[in-house]
């Protein structure tokens, strides 16, 4: 049993990494990449931002004429249309509604790779300014040598500070890890 658990993250990644490479070649070869990209993340944030939609594409118990059906609707209200469109029906019909984030995550990652995009998730205690968002992806892009696309998210446990993740790499200037060593550091001193 806990064998199967430990094998779905890779499955599922296996199924997206497909479905997105797949697609990826498609709007390479029609020259829409980039509207294909676009549609994509419109659809992704409808789902981040819809606990409905969250359980149409993961619940089982939906047929795959109930998901269809109710993915084209949403696809039709939202005018997402063409190879994206075409694609999430696909999907629905298919029955991988389930792995449609992660299907558009990859996607994501295929068109920045082909870009020469590196990607960098950043968190930080609040939202920052411009010009702070500017000074760190300027510092990102001399590490990096290349482009960056930065996915911020906001923590407000971290108190102050910043965390970058890019790669394989890590750095953690965050006031929570700075108090916690502080802490850490007084237990051992008694």
């Amino acid at each position: 049993m806990a064998q199967s658990g430990s094998q779905e993250g890779p499955l599922l990644s296996g199924v997206a990494q497909r479905y997105a490479s797949a697609l990826f070649e498609l709007a390479q070869e029609a020259n829409s990449v980039d509207a294909v990209a676009g549609d994509l993340d419109r659809f992704g944030r409808l789902i981040q931002e819809s606990a409905d939609l969250q359980r149409l594409i993961r619940n089982p118990v939906f047929t795959a004429e109930e998901q269809a059906g109710a993915i084209g609707a949403i696809l039709d209200k939202t005018g997402i249309s063409g190879l994206a469109g075409n694609f999430i029906r696909l999907v629905a019909s298919k029955r991988r509604l389930f792995a449609l984030p992660d299907m558009i995550r990859a996607y994501r990652e295929l068109v920045a790779d082909a870009k020469g995009i590196v990607r960098a998730q950043v968190m930080l205690a609040e939202q920052p300014s411009d010009k702070v968002m500017n000074e760190i992806k300027a510092a990102l892009r001399d590490v990096a040598k290349a482009d960056v696309a930065l996915d911020v998210k906001i923590d407000p446990s971290l108190i102050g500070g910043l965390i970058v993740k890019m790669g394989s790499r890590m750095v953690d200037a965050s006031v929570r890890t700075k108090l916690n060593s502080i802490r850490l550091a007084m237990k051992e001193v008694r």
